[in-house]
């Protein structure tokens, strides 16, 4: 039983997502064109966004959905976020990983 838990408890990190795996795919997907990690550029921080929706149940989904379907007037800037050209898998991914910031 004891080698059966350790062998669990080596296993277990390779199932863990590192951070800088969320980064690369907001890199590869555009995302940082306009967002950045802790600075507003055209868009609000990723740390902004995770702020914002903290502790809210429904915030992954709610970030993922204007991904896909684009955003406007949430932050009070005059640009909208355009529906962004991602699988629904990976605007999955993403919220996860902004609201973990």
């Amino acid at each position: 039983m004891k080698q059966f838990a350790a062998l669990i408890a080596l296993a277990l990190p390779l199932y863990a997502v590192p951070a800088h795996a969320s980064m690369e795919l907001a890199t590869k997907s555009k995302c940082t064109a306009c967002h950045q990690m802790d600075k507003k550029i055209v868009g609000p921080s990723f740390k902004q966004i995770a702020a914002k929706y903290k502790g809210q149940k429904t915030a992954e989904a709610m970030l993922a959905d204007g991904m896909l379907k684009g955003v406007k007037g949430k932050w009070g800037g005059k640009v909208p976020m355009p529906a962004q050209k991602i699988t629904p898998a990976d605007a999955q991914k993403l919220s996860k990983w902004i609201l973990s910031l």
